[in-house]
């Protein structure tokens, strides 16, 4: 269905105040898959997709999901890493879609790292 040229700005207007909205929040979280050819191998499209609906679904405005190249842990794809104002980013390696609702429900909710998704929960990387 073909759309005017009123109803192209009114969507992008739209979608500007959202992101705005996103922006100016002190308590904005971003959460980055790795979609690099090892990640989109490991399954890391599934994963983004879930966060996505997820968080949508929720209507967690003050939450930014995108994705980046390599994370360089290749062999713990797929990666995905949350940033949070004063905080240290989390890394959770060896994700699913599973995995990712519980990440927003516990972590982008809740602000509880499920720690034993993290970087650090991995054998030898203690």
């Amino acid at each position: 269905m073909a759309k005017t040229i009123e109803e192209l700005r009114a969507i992008r207007e739209k979608m500007r105040g959202q992101i705005d909205l996103r922006q100016k929040g002190e308590d904005n979280l971003r959460v980055v898959v790795g979609m690099a050819t090892c990640g989109i191998a490991a399954g890391a499209r599934p994963v983004l997709h879930a966060f996505t609906e997820e968080v949508r679904r929720r209507g967690l405005n003050n939450v930014t999901v995108g994705q980046a190249g390599c994370i360089g842990l290749c062999q713990f794809e797929p990666i995905v890493e949350v940033y949070a104002p004063d905080a240290e980013k989390v890394t959770y390696v060896n994700m699913d879609a599973e995995k990712a609702a519980r990440v927003v429900a516990e972590h982008l909710v809740n602000n509880r790292v499920v720690a034993e998704y993290t970087v650090g929960a991995v054998e030898g990387l203690k």
